[in-house]
């Protein structure tokens, strides 16, 4: 059993498309360095156009993935088109049910 994150993602000022990409290779990049599950991730959009990426890490990857270089790197592309956000920052988080737009 692993444990279930969610991230939020608020992209850069015309870097929608570059965030995007990003996500849509960083499950299976974490997922080649046998970081998470084979849990499918899901993505999703808040009416602000931040993007939310759900996925299982596996027992003991975090802490492995703060010491590996590869990790680093991913962090800085990260780092060049969004910045993350809290939950509670969302105004769907302050909601009983908080609904977003599923990303493909």
């Amino acid at each position: 059993m692993g444990t279930m994150v969610i991230a939020a993602y608020r992209p850069k000022p015309g870097k929608d498309a570059e965030m995007l990409a990003l996500t849509r290779e960083h499950v299976p990049y974490l997922r080649s360095l046998d970081l998470v599950t084979d849990r499918p991730a899901i993505v999703m959009r808040a009416q602000d156009g931040t993007i939310l990426e759900m996925f299982e890490w596996r027992d003991g990857a975090v802490e492995r993935a703060h010491a590996m270089p590869e990790i680093h790197a991913l962090w800085e592309k990260y780092a060049a088109v969004c910045d993350y956000t809290p939950l509670h920052a969302l105004p769907e988080a302050q909601n009983l049910f908080a609904m977003f737009e599923p990303v493909d």
